[in-house]
């Protein structure tokens, strides 16, 4: 008998938000004064919700682990934000963006959650706007749009090619006011190291202030989780450096149960690494596969001279590439979701096609050459200019291009030397996105009474894969719209309870654990750096638990990974003390934290034998190379609960029940 349960109303999907409203307990003004919130981490889900709690009246307590949570990785997110406003008239609606997100998550995710998201998704553009978001807008002022893999509607929100960034200004600036007004206390550049259980309750946190290495004890009624993504654990990703997954793992190894860690997104078109010192991956957005066609040489002798320096691509006929997205799905093209897009390149550079010029040879084409000309005959027919060439014409569209992806074609261009007006972009996957994260009700609440996930920290919205575009409408419809009433329900228990006592035995238990942990690592007399290890493992998970795995290869990596981790306890090296700022302390925490999730992550990949969205077993594949789901005997979410190493960790599963949306295989073509 499972032990969990999701608390989903009943009722029409689309009446069940509704209603929950509805229906639940408030907590009235004056005592929300008297109530305590922590939010650890402050993105565009955590800063949401934390301006949004302080907005409402609650006191709410911020942490983040950088200077200023305009830092936070959630700036990086650059295409755009989904919302079903049917600006285009183009036949989107709540229930297509709901549709189009439960396939595209490969029919892995809570039905009753995405609805959620598509219906509070129109609200988030309004909040948006009203803070002062620059979306893009078209010629007669309207807010403009554009489309993403795995939808055939343009429903794309977007600020240029940094749309994260401006989101989280706006953001910013609510949390800012509050601040202002001393409804959010925030802590910069602090930690958290543990969290604090009284009872079975979520009351607070001990946390490191990163400059001065004090440990500090943090009380509170609630307790938010909203740090983020564990895609570091790859050591390559597109993730910041910093991004960790150390406040979710905390939580899971006091009771929050885990779920479905092998669900990790890889992202098409990224900027291929460049050799063995590289320490992180640059993310080109998706957005570019609105215009850019995506290809590789149709002839091998054609890829091995443009690996040899020998060819370029502006110099291969038409008629001799293969735009094998087009070919291989003509309905979606180039706007496949991610994960097809990802091993449809891989398949091509894997037979010998790939045109990456780096130690990997692993590359291919996304050229804008088609569409520059596209938009500059557009152009010239506004202006009147039918008797011009072709190189006015490339001009006119390229300024064109450089209005829609300026910033982004810059970016690439820094970084590689190429020009990309001139020269195609080269692509390949990498790890971007992690679906899986801590378990949580219909609530938001984890398997810990009133300890709540947020944003990419938890599963619950985009099952195997998730869409682009998505991130930032979940990160922001958790934060604005969704825990702002579901945390009331649950605080409107703790009116009569008083502030929390920091020292309890609980605090103290909880604090000693932080203390002896940091000690073991400053002490510890090891002759290997951190990076050692988490390069290490960095490489087994690429190589066994990466774009593709099979049974083989995750036996291997978890008997290698356990191996890594007990090399790590015995011989790791953290130069400097505990007192005062070490980034080797932070690093060796969430290493640690590292080398305990991805044998978790082996385990779950290894135990779910079929292919879905980001999960590919290469046993579970047609004669094409698409993914087989085995919906008889997986269409569940694998949550996995603690129970000291991770050979031990116990899995509950919460069946999925799709009762509005028919389950099918997917298809693209």
């Amino acid at each position: 008998m499972s032990v969990l349960d999701s608390k989903v109303p009943g009722g029409p999907i689309k009446d069940k938000w509704t209603d929950y409203k509805n229906n639940i307990k408030l907590v009235n003004p004056a005592n929300k004064r008297q109530i305590d919130v922590i939010v650890v981490g402050t993105g565009l889900a955590g800063g949401s919700a934390a301006a949004t709690l302080a907005e409402q009246g609650y006191n709410v307590k911020a942490f983040c682990y950088q200077d200023s949570p305009r830092r936070a990785h959630s700036i990086a997110a650059q295409g755009g934000i989904n919302a079903a406003k049917n600006y285009q008239g183009d036949g989107d609606s709540t229930h297509r963006l709901f549709y189009d997100t439960v396939k595209g998550g490969d029919y892995r995710s809570r039905e009753s959650n995405v609805y959620r998201l598509a219906e509070v998704s129109a609200n988030i553009i309004d909040q948006c706007v009203a803070q002062g978001v620059p979306f893009a807008r078209d010629y007669g002022g309207l807010l403009d749009n554009r489309s993403f893999g795995g939808v055939q509607v343009s429903r794309t929100f977007y600020a240029k090619g940094q749309t994260g960034q401006q989101l989280l200004l706006g953001c910013y600036s609510a949390m800012s006011r509050q601040i202002g007004k001393g409804k959010i206390k925030m802590y910069n550049r602090h930690e958290m190291m543990d969290i604090v259980k009284v009872d079975g309750k979520a009351r607070g946190i001990i946390a490191r202030d990163l400059v001065t290495g004090e440990i500090e004890r943090h009380s509170a009624h609630a307790v938010v989780i909203a740090s983020g993504g564990y895609g570091n654990v790859f050591f390559l990703s597109t993730n910041a450096m910093g991004s960790n997954v150390s406040a979710g793992w905390k939580v899971h190894k006091k009771g929050a149960f885990f779920a479905n860690p092998c669900f990790t997104q890889i992202h098409p078109t990224c900027i291929p690494q460049h050799g063995d010192q590289q320490s992180k991956l640059t993310l080109m957005s998706e957005s570019l596969r609105n215009d850019g066609r995506i290809w590789v040489p149709a002839k091998k002798e054609d890829a091995e001279a443009v690996r040899a320096g020998k060819l370029k691509p502006t110099d291969i006929k038409e008629e001799d590439r293969d735009y094998y997205l087009e070919r291989r799905y003509p309905s979606f093209g180039n706007l496949v979701p991610r994960d097809v897009a990802s091993r449809a390149a891989k398949e091509r550079c894997d037979a010998g096609y790939g045109v990456g010029t780096n130690e990997t040879g692993e590359a291919v084409y996304l050229d804008f050459s088609a569409a520059i000309m596209r938009y500059g005959g557009e152009e010239a027919n506004v202006k009147g200019l039918h008797d011009i060439s072709q190189d006015e014409i490339r001009k006119l569209g390229e300024s064109v291009v450089e209005s829609k992806y300026g910033n982004l074609f810059q970016m690439y261009e820094k970084i590689t030397a190429d020009n990309p007006y001139k020269t195609p972009m080269k692509i390949y996957p990498a790890v971007h996105y992690t679906m899986g994260g801590v378990w949580v009700d219909y609530n938001l609440m984890t398997t810990i009474e009133g300890c709540y996930a947020i944003g990419e920290a938890n599963f619950s919205d985009h099952g195997a894969n998730r869409l682009g575009a998505s991130a930032l409408m979940q990160g922001l419809a958790d934060g604005y719209f969704v825990l702002p009433y579901t945390i009331g329900d649950y605080l409107s228990g703790d009116i009569r309870t008083g502030a929390i006592p920091t020292d309890s035995a609980e605090f103290d238990e909880a604090e000693k654990e932080v203390k002896d942990r940091i000690e073991f690592f400053v002490s510890n007399k090891g002759t290997k750096s951190v990076d050692h290890f988490h390069r290490r493992l960095g490489k087994v998970m690429w190589n066994k638990v990466g774009m593709a795995r099979n049974e083989k290869g995750l036996n291997e990596a978890i008997a290698e990974i356990k191996q890594i981790r007990e090399e790590f306890w015995k011989d790791v090296t953290v130069p400097g003390s505990a007192d005062g700022m070490n980034q080797e302390l932070e690093k060796a925490g969430r290493v640690a934290d590292f080398l305990e999730l991805g044998e978790l992550f082996a385990r779950d990949a290894l135990e779910r034998n079929e292919s879905c969205g980001g999960h590919f077993r290469e046993e579970y594949q047609t004669e094409e190379g698409e993914a087989v789901r085995d919906d008889a005997n997986f269409t569940y979410a694998a949550a996995w609960e603690y129970k000291g190493e991770p050979s031990d960790a116990v899995v509950h599963k919460e069946e999925l029940n799709y009762e509005n949306i028919e389950l099918k295989t997917r298809s693209y073509k």
